[in-house]
């Protein structure tokens, strides 16, 4: 019988195979190629689910982010003072986000382990810690993960349906 932390990490290993099958392969040009002018490119879709990621769970685990421990900031040509997540970012902040396969899923991989260090530690009792009380109901562990967990995947689809757009039309 698997343990919830098991479970969880199996879901957030599932993230890491969609992300790498998102990017891997790509240039820059397809990276931070929009369909439109308005829309996501892969690039700011991998970061900001990487953003989300760490902000989230290192919120969580009573930790630095990896992107300011491991100054991922400078990486991306952004300033120490920028920890945006690209919650509600505009067409212009998304265009902003322009880097190589290695440096997104290499910002990735970083707050990947982060996190899976975090999630060996769990027990099932800890799932019941309220971790945001800025919600009703506030906020347990247990759901905070889930919702990391349903929000990266949903941006890891969004990534690979761009790549398979791109593959289409070269």
């Amino acid at each position: 019988m698997a343990t919830s932390a098991e479970v969880l990490i199996d879901a957030y290993e599932r993230i890491q195979q969609v992300v790498h099958g998102a990017v891997d392969g790509l240039d820059e040009s397809a990276l931070t190629y929009r369909v439109d002018p308005a829309a996501n490119s892969i690039a700011w879709l991998i970061w900001h689910l990487a953003r989300v990621q760490d902000d989230h769970i290192a919120d969580a685990a009573g930790v630095e982010q990896v992107w300011t421990a491991k100054a991922w900031y400078d990486r991306f040509g952004l300033s120490s003072g920028d920890l945006g997540i690209g919650y509600g970012d505009s067409a212009g902040e998304v265009a902003r986000i322009q880097a190589p396969a290695e440096v997104l899923t290499g910002y990735f991989d970083a707050v990947h382990e982060q996190t899976l260090g975090f999630l060996r530690g769990l027990t099932d009792a800890d799932l019941d810690r309220v971790v945001d009380t800025q919600w009703d109901p506030p906020v347990t562990l247990g759901v905070r993960l889930v919702s990391v967990i349903s929000d990266d995947l949903q941006h890891a689809g969004q990534a690979a349906y761009v790549r398979g757009i791109i593959l289409r039309t070269r």
